[in-house]
């Protein structure tokens, strides 16, 4: 895939998961959560110029600060992330304020990356944004999913960290 394809992808995929994050949702633990990130990651690997041909160590080092960035966001996002039980059953989720400052700081971190690979002169493509964004989606999908299958029925919200313990409006699906 060409660069424009893969940045348009990561851009829609960025956009929806970060539109739906800040309204309740029910989740299934069940689910395939681990889909759409493994798609990403396939898609990005694909593309043969995810390292740099001319400075194969300095593309090895940032791909790898890349993916350890999303995997950090991913862990961030997922323990700002409140997760409850409601009265049926059903586990609901829904982003914190907290959410938004890690989205700020792995944006930040991910531009500096950029920055850093542009004076060195290392050619970045956006496949390791996007095997970046597909490690933060599998992370969060997956912590979620764990945490929603810890919940019991006696304890009906997993508290997230900037979370002042209200529950949230179920909004309609």
């Amino acid at each position: 895939m060409s660069g424009l394809v893969n940045a348009l992808v990561i851009v829609a995929v960025a956009a929806v998961v970060i539109a739906r994050q800040f309204r309740a949702r029910a989740i299934d633990a069940d689910r395939r959560w681990w889909l759409l990130p493994v798609i990403l990651g396939v898609v990005a690997l694909r593309d043969p110029g995810v390292l740099d041909g001319h400075h194969r160590a300095e593309a090895a080092v940032l791909l790898a600060v890349e993916l350890l960035i999303g995997l950090a966001t991913g862990a961030g996002w997922a323990w700002t992330t409140r997760v409850w039980t409601a009265q049926d059953g059903a586990v609901w989720t829904r982003s914190t304020k907290a959410s938004v400052a890690v989205w700020g700081v792995g944006i930040a971190l991910r531009a500096g990356v950029f920055a850093v690979g542009s004076a060195l002169g290392v050619h970045q493509d956006s496949a390791a944004l996007m095997l970046g964004l597909a490690g933060t989606l599998l992370v969060r999908g997956g912590m979620l999913a764990w945490r929603a299958q810890s919940l019991d029925d006696t304890s009906r919200l997993a508290p997230a960290y900037g979370d002042d313990g209200r529950l949230a409006w179920k909004e309609r699906v």
